[in-house]
């Protein structure tokens, strides 16, 4: 048993990190597979020696090293009870460059999408295309053979690998790429490991007998995605094994071995030229997943560049999903099954040919019955959909969830409607409805049953499933394992689907390989078995957990934690766009990751003894980084909103721990802030002191918000104010005094209310609590309740479609539609004035769409603006509403930033210890793109929090969108 001494000795010698508490252990020990496995440790190696330090310890110790990149296998590949070791921080660089050539070398951890972006200009790009493509990692694809929407055009992972560098089990550095005949004799007489391997491989496969059994035994040849074992088979066409060529790839062998062989340090691949400009995507609907598998035949013979299939599970999965909603725009009707067949040609005409083309040949045939055509930037829309879909099967509420266990076969085309007959015939027998998506023109689709693996009877139906899906697929000589991998879920079949003579032959390569099980124990052969180490205790009593807010919706609290699968949207770039997730982004840590501490909140709540099963020091950990950004509830497919149960947690653990003296202070923020108020010069002097700020926690690097000199509350019932009431107003409206335009942005409450009145509103107020946000974000969640309540009591027989609420501050109205309905009593109130709250924008962009805005009132001067949005009007609103109100003077012109969060998130950034996080998030986009800003281009953003990290971070004013409008005024 190791001891904690030997891995402190081993943390010192590394470069990297070596982590071994139970945090991290807890964090790693599941990918997005069903399977969970403590390890060790976790290593993050910073260089070569690290990985070979690892190699030597794990050699001493008989223990096993577990490669990981972005952690996104379904098949339990990232998963054992040895070192986990991480290269997605810091081997992340493009090595070399050859673009007459169109090679590229990269570190194992770089992402496909951002390997993608480095190489647009240069018109190339890396053609395996995976549904996880940004932030999946290329030494990953390397390890599963990846394949993806492209690979009936591009073909896959193996086909692109011309080199790969690493190291071997016994530490040694190796390169392995194509080589000749004589060359390969050569290396088979140096006494070393890499000689030896050389030499096992000769032996095994000279056998003319032994390369008629692979060829027996093997998936047809007519399968591209066959990941199914060791590639032996890539070896029989040199003239050395019964081929005729007389150069041999090892490379391409290693593609698919899923890190079990050599420890990848630095991967050459070929690059393809991008595809062409001008495409057009055909979605037929069609009435059954049959006649949806006959029509891809016939589909694929129009050289497609996508052929992909979305059954209705899927489909209804993206109804409820705030993200994915709005990409259903193709869609008419409930079909059963969408196919997305793309052409491409170099001017619209010529694809416009193709797909007219593709629907008569359809037609022709009585495939389908509706034919939408999508063209330009709507078919990302439709892929995005189909992306999705892995993480969308996250999202069925409850313990029924759609299982990755035969999710990979591949087939002939020709033998895949009558495969699928078949198939369906033992989801019958099981009285399974399977989920099928994914890749029907590469004769692969992702098959999913759907059970409870917390029950020992659906537990007993996985292995019974997965055992005659394994059955069937050999009776068509397919590929149990297309693209996803072996991993734990498939390994152990891998004798019935290739034959005992060539399983055994692939366990003496693996002992040439790897003699002392080194790397990634338990995978492909020797396999850990695939209903045992599942993520849930089988037949467990469930734990009950009181929570003061309402997760109904998911069926409790720990069950929303559980709607994680690991499929790690939270990990992409900032280039990909979007916000989530931004901890992560800043610094590049799995701890920070939505899915870490969705993952991290299912093993306390679970298995924590205390009586107050929050009271959780990892937790307070896993916790501390999240800026409650509200991305998680809208951009991860699951809907894993971390941000409710965040506050969730700091509520139960300060119940238990108590309130800290800066916490009470910015939980009730605008208490404090009315009694600045009276005296807000001096209030704003004494609160921008550097002892001011060290007593509050404040970063003293901050300037503190200065309070109005008079608040928008004063300003309303002064009498020296005169409202210019139309004589008929188009309809009257109540606007929400927020505690943040009260205190801080007077003067933005004074400009919405002189633009809606000139624009013919009538605007009322009501007395009213404040919003309650600053409770929700430090967890006082009894205050916040209070005053949810009674906003509802007080709006809930004023607020309907004829008058709806208005608010100025995204954070504070959207607590409306957000928190309310999960801390309000009267939950049917709370919902009912939720769809009559909108901010100012929405409501300004909906009344413009009716006809309603005068756009006469608004200057025609020429005005460049940039639109920074808010997090949770990404997240629960649009920041397209902005977009549409700032357009309506006719010659502004506005462009929405891709900008993600800007790092402030209320407290957060104030906080002494967060600072250094708080700016970084800023700088990941928004900073750089604001200083990319002209001097003439004004700056908008509806946040308050977000205007002031605008201006700590570059010194520019930004300013809200109502205030644009009002500068505007004629």
């Amino acid at each position: 048993m190791i001891q904690t001494t030997q891995l402190q000795v081993l943390e010192k010698s590394l470069t990297g990190e070596l982590f071994f508490d139970d945090l991290h252990k807890n964090i790693y020990a599941t990918d997005a597979s069903v399977y969970r496995k403590i390890p060790l440790a976790v290593a993050y190696p910073k260089n070569t020696k690290d990985i070979q330090l690892l190699i030597d310890f794990a050699t001493k110790n008989n223990i096993t090293l577990i490669p990981r990149t972005a952690g996104t296998s379904l098949a339990g590949q990232c998963v054992g009870d040895g070192i986990v070791v991480d290269v997605s921080k810091h081997f992340t660089n493009v090595l070399a460059f050859d673009e007459i050539n169109k090679t590229i070398t990269v570190e194992p951890g770089i992402i496909r999408d951002d390997l993608n972006r480095f190489l647009k200009p240069f018109g190339l790009f890396f053609g395996p295309n995976t549904s996880t493509s940004n932030r999946c990692m290329i030494g990953g694809m390397v390890g599963n053979n990846s394949s993806g929407s492209t690979s009936i055009r591009y073909g896959v992972t193996r086909d692109k690998v011309i080199a790969i560098k690493g190291l071997l089990s016994d530490g040694s550095e190796v390169t392995f790429s194509e080589i000749t005949s004589a060359e390969f004799n050569q290396k088979k007489i140096e006494n070393s490991l890499e000689g030896n391997i050389y030499r096992a491989i000769y032996t095994e496969l000279v056998s003319e007998a032994t390369q008629q059994e692979i060829k027996k035994e093997f998936p047809k040849e007519s399968i591209h995605r066959r990941n199914t074992g060791y590639a032996v088979d890539e070896f029989l066409s040199s003239d050395m094994f019964g081929g005729n060529e007389p150069t041999i790839n090892p490379a391409k062998f290693l593609s698919g071995s899923e890190g079990t062989l050599v420890f990848s340090t630095a991967i050459t691949i070929q690059l393809d030229d991008l595809p062409p400009t001008q495409s057009i995507m055909v979605c037929p609907h069609f009435t059954s997943i049959n006649e949806s598998l006959k029509a891809t035949v016939t589909a694929m013979n129009h050289k497609l560049y996508a052929c992909e299939l979305m059954d209705k599970v899927i489909l209804d999965c993206t109804k409820n999903n705030r993200e994915q909603a709005k990409n259903r725009f193709f869609l008419q009707g409930d079909p059963e099954a969408v196919l997305m067949l793309e052409v491409s040609a170099d001017t619209i005409e010529e694809a416009e040919v193709l797909a007219n083309k593709l629907i008569e040949d359809l037609k022709t045939n009585n495939f389908g019955y509706h034919y939408p055509k999508v063209y330009g930037n709507d078919i990302a829309k439709v892929h995005e959909l189909r992306k999705a879909g892995l993480g969308l099967l996250g999202n069925i509420v409850g313990d029924m969830k759609a299982v990755a266990c035969i999710e990979d076969t591949a087939v002939a085309l020709e033998d895949l409607p009558e495969y699928i007959e078949e198939f369906t015939q033992i989801m019958d027998k099981y009285q399974q409805n399977a989920v099928y998506y994914a890749h029907a023109g590469a004769g692969e689709l992702h098959l999913r049953p759907i059970l409870n693996l917390k029950k020992s009877a659906d537990v007993t139906l996985f292995r019974k499933i997965t055992t005659e899906t394994a059955e069937l697929v050999k009776k068509y000589q397919g590929s149990f394992s297309g693209e996803h991998g072996d991993g734990i879920v498939r390994a152990e079949f891998i004798p019935l689907m290739i034959g005992d003579k060539n399983y055994q032959l692939l366990r003496r390569i693996k002992k040439a390989f790897d003699p002392n099980n080194v790397f990634n124990k338990g995978k492909i052969t020797d396999a850990f078995p695939m209903d045992q180490s599942l993520r849930y205790e089988i037949d467990r009593n469930e734990p009950v957990i009181e929570t003061i807010q309402d997760f109904s919706d998911s069926e409790g609290i720990l069950k929303l934690a559980e709607k994680c699968n690991g499929s790690g949207d939270c990990r992409k770039s900032p280039e990909a766009g979007g916000t989530l997730c931004p901890s992560y982004r800043a610094t590049r840590n799995e701890k920070e990751t939505t899915r870490a501490r969705a993952n991290t909140l299912r093993e306390v709540l679970t298995n924590n003894a205390a009586k107050n099963k929050f009271d959780s020091k990892e937790l307070k950990e896993i916790l501390d980084l999240c800026l409650s950004c509200k991305a998680c509830a809208s951009e991860c497919p699951s809907n894993v909103d971390i941000a409710s149960m965040k506050a969730e947690f700091l509520y139960q653990y300060q119940e238990t721990n108590g309130y800290s003296f800066r916490s009470k202070l910015f939980a009730n923020n605008a208490k404090y802030n009315k009694l600045g108020s009276k005296f807000p010069a001096l209030t704003n002097f004494f609160t921008n002191t550097t002892l001011a700020k060290k007593v509050m926690g404040v970063a003293t690097e901050r300037s503190v918000p200065k309070l109005a000199k008079q608040t928008f509350e004063n300003w309303i019932h002064s009498k020296n104010v005169t409202l210019n009431r139309a004589q008929k107003a188009l309809k009257k409206i109540y606007l929400f005094n927020d505690e943040f335009t009260n205190y801080y942005d007077a003067e933005i409450g004074k400009d919405a209310v002189i633009v809606l009145e000139k624009l013919g509103y009538e605007v009322m107020t009501v007395n009213h609590e404040e919003s309650g946000r600053s409770y929700i974000s430090k967890g006082f969640l009894k205050e916040a309740k209070e005053i949810a309540n009674k906003n509802v009591t007080i709006f809930k027989n004023l607020i309907s479609e004829e008058t709806p609420l208005i608010g100025l501050e995204p954070s504070a109205i959207l607590t409306f539609r957000d928190e309310y309905i999960r801390l309000a009593d009267d939950k049917t109130s709370a919902e009912q004035i939720a769809k009559n709250v909108f901010t100012i924008e929405e409501f300004l962009a909906a009344e413009n769409t009716k006809g309603n805005i005068d756009t006469n009132v608004f200057t025609k001067e020429i005005k460049t603006l940039k639109i920074h949005g808010h997090c949770h009007q990404k997240a629960l609103s649009s920041t397209h509403a902005s977009f549409s109100i700032l357009n309506i003077p006719e010659n502004y012109k506005v462009t929405i930033m891709n900008t993600g969060c800007c790092g402030m998130a209320g407290s957060f950034g104030y906080e002494k210890e967060h600072y250094k996080v708080s700016m970084q998030v800023g700088e990941d986009t928004l900073f750089p793109k604001v200083r990319n800003c002209s001097n003439d281009t004004e700056i908008v953003a509806a946040g308050t929090s977000c205007r002031h990290q605008i201006y700590d971070g570059t010194k520019r004013i930004a300013k809200h969108p109502v205030t644009i409008l009002r500068e505007a005024l004629l």
